[in-house]
């Protein structure tokens, strides 16, 4: 039966291509004379609120509302995407009144989580949505295969506005001046980055992009994946086969993916060559087995014919008429040494070619690891891999580059002033977290109420717990037993296909195969067929997945409606004798094992034992366990082995992570891994938050662009860097955020100008010292009622007072000072939490002790400090003297004991102590002075604080980097409010 109604909304639909208009008005000219109440307001709101599920006509709106209400830039709307106020535009502009606006809204509600964060220079608008529609043949069809794959209509269109701000950032490709724009698209681990770069191909291959080359892994097995991923989803069929008749086996010689089970079903068809639909062809350069190949055939398939022989290729009548090419390319130096020979011998219609480069892991191989101080006379001096993506850019002048990364630290260290190299100075994006994933936040309770850790996190403690591994072993077998149970009773069973265990210890291969022989032993004693191993069984499920299973699933009443599904999950992990595959290697061969190819092995149901293999770039499909031991002092690198992360539809509740809380680190240091990982979630918050900090624009415009203020890199545990030193050499350390911490520069400078310069700014502190002296007690920390006690001048000042003498001090290393001033200039929770500070210059007696007069001051007592031979104090601050300005900065309890320290104690009130050095090398303090008074230029003004210690604990101990930009040394940093 023809459903009219349907028909005649698609019609109104697809006439408001640039955005909602008078629903009713178009209705009454499009719609068919015999079927007049279609035309009927009343009647559509009828049909929403009867509606059920799979409604056709719920469905277009759904995918059509949510379009509207995620569009970043329209032209019919003031309000901002993901908005009520936003939705109620649209209503207003269809001229829906109130009672269909509520069913509509009930039916579907505004999709409110955030879009793409964007940090962009200014570009020339060349991809309008307009001009988008006009050509959308690739992403078109992208589009439908991915809501064939279940994807909702908000995701798709998350998808199509984050994919859109990428291309719209790139060059127009038929520009008569080339440039090349270079951009960074930052994701979250396993989270869908390769579905953002397959629908920002299709979009750019559409708008005219005619060269696409894809950077996918260090190793054949990850560069396949994302052939065969864009060969399902993207090319399909018809340019796979290349005019080959299908059903003729003679003509499929030589033509991939014959062997795989999802071929052709699951790949996408264009219904013909694009070529005789309206469109053009993509001539794949790579497939999923081979790699690009050199000389001949390289050579002809980068020929490109073009209609009009006169003019350049990037003329539209060229250009759309011209079939795409597409490559996979492995990151290695052979294969991009063929590559760069085939294309210096194309010559000059390389100039011609709107190319794009995507660069899949962006900061693995392809940053620059070498020291830029080893270079000779200043010339730069690059890594293999870094250097032919530079040589790629400099043959392909129309080239963009964008990298995609979870792990973007070493790619916004790169230097902005090197115009070679691959810093994003055009853009940089940032991915929103995508419905549904599981990421760092949903194993850490970053607010103290959660229950992510307590659901799925299992600490391994050195007690007499043990290692855990048994029950990590016994939850692997429980949790496929319970996807079992629940595929019976209807969840959809395609995320089961796989089920995995991954033990990731250690990163010598030695120790894999001996962890890999203790599973192995340990499965085979573990009895899962004998009373034993059920028992065991049965009091895991209750005791842990009965707790926290989903709700919303089924779920075993007892262990005895589980335990045929025990049976059959065992029987999987055995399959083919052993459960236990070891992945390590130095070649490409050791990848080469059927269990490793999720896509062309039916099932794999096993326990995965690695280490670096296992963790950039390759997907372990259906993990479901993990158990994780090892250690790195680099916080990429560590967030890279989160394998855990990513989608697991119907059994969420069931992943774990057996993780060490106690691991050696060194001889005599332990780390917590767990807390680890939660560092690297608020380094990634940071850096999130301060991209979206400068995301908005200021009247139209950016306010400002990566290059001008390269972003801040947060680092909260001291152990762990952001990335490997040699992808540091480039950053500058820009902050340190020590709330509650002792600050204590010791750099300071020797001229005499520069030592009176600093006494003058300090004289109006000194002359604000209350003539009366303050006792400070100090206890001893053993409780057996011990204590010292000091004499001392004080006085409080205000936070301004204080930052304006810290921005006024002359340093022999500023640098090295910089990054407590700038902590210091923030004064809000988040930052150094301090409104006051009580400056405390302690006094001694004795035949020693000489007071002096600096700059008129009142008299104070002098010290000796001696520089060491790199002309810095090794201490400064004496340790009897800062525990009573702790408990001043409310690190430490108050004490009646200590009743001025107490007195002096407030909310936010930090301490400073204040000490005038004299360098034995100039003599004895005594011999300096003259008339009780001493010269500015033969004292150090040195000091030691700490910041008030947050009562709110909304501030926490960090240090921020960012990149050099060697173009612009000297340079003011430019402040941004």
């Amino acid at each position: 039966m023809t459903d009219h109604l349907f028909n005649l909304h698609g019609d109104v639909l697809a006439a408001m291509r640039r955005g909602p208009k008078a629903f009713s008005k178009l209705a009454f000219v499009l719609s068919e004379a015999e079927e007049p109440t279609d035309t009927d307001l009343g009647h559509f709101r009828d049909r929403i609120v009867a509606a059920g599920p799979g409604d056709e006509l719920i469905a277009l709106w759904h995918r059509t509302l949510t379009t509207w209400d995620l569009a970043e830039q329209t032209d019919w709307s003031d309000a901002p995407p993901r908005t009520d106020a936003r939705r109620a535009d649209t209503y207003s502009r269809l001229g829906f009144a109130a009672d269909l606006r509520k069913a509509l809204d009930a039916a579907v509600p505004v999709f409110k989580e955030p879009g793409a964060t964007v940090i962009s220079r200014d570009f020339t608008s060349w991809y309008s949505r307009d001009t988008a529609a006009a050509r959308a043949f690739y992403w078109n069809s992208y589009e439908e295969t991915l809501r064939r794959k279940g994807w909702s209509d908000a995701a798709v269109s998350s998808l199509d506005e984050a994919s859109h701000a990428v291309v719209e950032r790139l060059s127009d490709p038929t520009r008569a001046e080339a440039y090349g724009a270079r951009g960074l698209v930052v994701g979250y681990v396993q989270s869908g980055k390769t579905a953002n770069f397959t629908g920002v191909t299709a979009k750019a291959i559409d708008a005219g992009y005619r060269l696409v080359i894809i950077l996918g892994g260090t190793l054949n097995l990850l560069r396949g994946q994302t052939q065969r991923r864009l060969d399902m989803e993207l090319i399909g069929r018809e340019n796979i086969l290349r005019g080959a008749d299908p059903a003729d086996t003679d003509a499929l010689v030589g033509v991939d993916y014959q062997d795989d089970e999802d071929w052709p079903a699951k790949f996408v068809s264009h219904g013909g060559r694009p070529s005789t639909r309206g469109s053009f062809d993509i001539e794949r350069l790579t497939t999923r087995d081979n790699d690009y190949k050199s000389l001949e055939t390289g050579i002809r398939a980068l020929e490109f014919d073009k209609q009009d022989r006169t003019q350049p290729l990037y003329v539209p009548d060229n250009l759309h008429h011209a079939a795409a090419r597409v490559m996979v390319v492995k990151k290695n130096s052979l294969v991009l040494a063929k590559l760069i020979k085939d294309l210096k011998k194309i010559g000059p219609i390389l100039s011609e070619v709107p190319t794009l480069i995507i660069d899949d892991e962006s900061d693995q191989a392809s940053v620059n690891t070498t020291d830029p101080k080893k270079w000779e006379d200043g010339k730069v001096v690059r890594k293999a891999i870094n250097g032919q993506i530079t040589q790629l850019l400099s043959l392909l002048p129309r080239a963009q580059y964008v990298g995609y990364t979870a792990t973007p630290f070493a790619n916004v260290f790169v230097d902005p002033g090197d115009e070679e190299d691959i810093f994003p100075r055009d853009f940089l994006i940032s991915l929103p977290r995508p419905t549904g994933y599981m990421g760092v936040q949903d194993f850490h309770d970053l607010e103290s109420d959660g229950t992510a850790e307590e659901t799925h996190v299992r600490g391994i403690y050195d007690d007499d717990t043990g290692d855990r591994l048994q029950e990590a072993l016994d939850a692997f077998v429980l949790t496929g037993a319970l996807k079992l149970f629940r595929a019976d009773r209807g969840v959809p069973d395609g995320p089961f296909r796989h089920h995995t265990m991954l033990v990731h210890q250690s990163v010598a291969q030695r120790e894999h195969a001996a962890l890999a022989l203790r599973i192995n032993s340990m499965w085979h004693r573990s009895a899962y067929t004998g009373q034993e191993g059920h028992g065991r069984l049965a009091r895991l499920l209750a005791a842990d997945f009965q707790r926290f299973a989903d709700d919303g699933l089924p779920a075993p009443a007892s262990y005895d409606d589980l335990k045929p599904y025990v049976s059959r999950a065992r029987q999987l992990i055995n399959s083919g004798g052993e459960p236990v595959i070891i992945v390590n290697g130095a070649t490409e061969r050791d990848y080469e094992q059927a269990e490793l190819d999720f896509d062309r092995t039916p099932h794999v149901w096993k326990i995965l034992v690695g280490g670096t293999k296992l963790s950039r770039g390759f997907t372990i499909e259906g993990l479901t366990v993990t158990y994780y031991r090892r250690t790195t002092q680099q916080a990429d690198t560590l967030m890279q082995m989160g394998r855990w992360f990513g989608f697991r539809p119907g059994y969420r509740d069931l992943v774990r992570l057996y993780i060490g809380r106690e691991v050696p680190m060194g001889k005599k240091k332990t780390v917590d891994l767990y807390e680890a990982f939660e560092a690297i979630c608020r380094d990634e918050e940071t850096f999130r938050a301060q991209l979206s900090r400068y995301a908005t624009l200021v009247d139209g415009k950016p306010q400002v662009t990566p290059a001008q203020i390269p972003p801040l890199v947060s680092q909260h545990l001291s152990w762990l860097k952001p990335a490997a030193r040699n992808k540091m050499f480039n950053a500058e350390l820009v902050e340190i955020r020590s709330p509650g911490q002792w600050v204590e520069p010791t750099a300071y400078p020797t001229g005499a100008a520069d030592l009176r310069h600093n006494a003058e700014v300090w004289l109006p502190a000194l002359e604000a010292l209350s003539q009366e002296i303050s006792v400070f007690v100090t206890l001893s920390d053993d409780d057996k009622g011990g204590y010292t006690r000091y004499p001392a001048k004080t006085a409080v000042l205000s936070h301004a007072e204080l930052l304006g003498v810290m921005s006024s001090l002359s340093w022999g290393r500023p640098d090295l000072f910089a990054p407590h001033l700038a902590y210091l200039k923030d004064a809000s929770d988040a930052g150094c939490a301090t409104d006051s500070w009580t400056l405390i210059l302690p006094q001694t007696s004795g035949p020693t002790s000489v007071e002096a007069s600096i700059l008129g001051s009142q008299p104070v007592t002098l010290v000796q400090r001696k520089r060491n031979a790199l002309g810095v104090f090794n201490r400064i601050s004496g340790v009897a003297h800062r525990q009573s300005a702790e408990r001043i900065a409310g690190l430490r309890s108050l004490s009646d004991d200590d009743p001025f320290a107490s007195q002096l104690h407030r909310p936010r009130r930090g301490a400073v102590l204040l000490y005038p050095v004299v360098d034995p090398d100039l003599g004895n303090p005594a011999d300096l002075v003259a008339g009780r008074r001493i010269e500015p230029a033969k004292v150090v003004l040195a000091m030691a604080f700490i910041p008030a210690a947050s009562a709110a604990g909304k501030s926490v101990p960090y240090v921020r980097f960012r990149a050099v930009d060697s173009s612009r040394r000297g340079e003011a940093t430019i402040e941004v409010p």
